[in-house]
């Protein structure tokens, strides 16, 4: 089936969704050229629709629409289309070298969040955030101009993701526990003698600190890491993907600067001060 509508309102639906559902994304997105921008506004309508199939409000998928989801994607890599989203990111396939393994590996992830709502150690955690995020930065290599085959490229890639899913789940505490969900380790609870009970009651206490400044050092080592293959990245890109790493780690320094009570405040960066990290951006881009 081909779904008949105009390019151009094709990924004007991927704009708005951008838009509205991640800021942060999106004003690094703005950095890029033109045609790059499309594609990965493509590219996000298409993770966050594939998010929403299970963690949406009132989500009701199983197993067999994910199977469906994934050979609803098969299709769009063939050309073939259901919706204006679908248009846009099979544009996006025709003009850009992206390759259908890291959508369908987030596929993965999301039968990872039907199957499970606790994570023993950060290694069983450490697959679901490549699944779900890590994944996201292999798709927009082939629109940055970069090779995800390249390791160096791909260490990067992923490792952004990463930092920014160890991220998600720090700032999401709270949403995440209101819902049953424990995405921190288990074992890092032990290791600071805190319980999911202390956690479903939202006892912020000393434990509770040290717990997320481990936390929030291991995450910074995924941004660090990240921060070493941005010079490996064509000069167009090099400026947004600092400007969104720069951004979506500030997000760290607002869980601290809230106490830590990401039980009840979810910590977030204000537009103005965005605004005011992009030429801190350009400099280290330039570098």
């Amino acid at each position: 089936m081909l779904f008949e509508v105009k390019l151009q309102d094709a990924y004007e639906s991927c704009r708005r969704l951008t838009a509205e559902y991640s800021k942060t994304f999106y004003l690094a997105s703005l950095l890029f050229p033109p045609e790059k921008r499309r594609a990965i506004w493509a590219i996000y309508a298409w993770c966050r629709r594939t998010d929403e199939l299970v963690d949406g409000l009132g989500a009701t998928a199983d197993l067999g629409d994910l199977s469906r989801w994934e050979e609803r994607l098969q299709k769009i890599f063939a050309g073939a289309t259901e919706d204006a989203y679908d248009v846009a990111l099979a544009d996006a396939v025709q003009n850009f070298p992206l390759e259908p393994q890291p959508f369908m590996d987030m596929i993965e992830g999301m039968r990872m969040d039907l199957k499970q709502d606790r994570y023993e150690t950060f290694e069983d955690l450490h697959t679901y955030c490549y699944r779900v995020a890590g994944t996201v930065g292999l798709m927009v290599c082939a629109v940055m101009g970069a090779a995800p085959e390249d390791p160096v490229v791909r260490e990067q890639a992923i490792a952004l993701g990463i930092a920014k899913q160890l991220t998600n789940i720090l700032r999401d505490v709270g949403e995440d526990a209101r819902r049953g969900r424990v995405y921190l380790p288990l074992e890092d609870l032990r290791k600071f003698d805190y319980s999911e009970a202390d956690l479903f009651n939202c006892v912020n206490d000393e434990r509770w600190a040290a717990l997320m400044e481990y936390e929030i050092a291991r995450t910074d080592e995924y941004y660090h890491q990240a921060q070493k293959g941005i010079s490996a990245l064509i000069a167009d890109a090099r400026w947004p993907v600092w400007a969104s790493l720069i951004m979506y780690r500030k997000i760290l320094d607002k869980v601290r600067q809230n106490g830590y009570q990401n039980f009840v405040q979810r910590a977030y960066v204000p537009r103005t001060e965005k605004l005011l990290l992009l030429p801190v951006a350009w400099a280290k881009a330039k570098t």
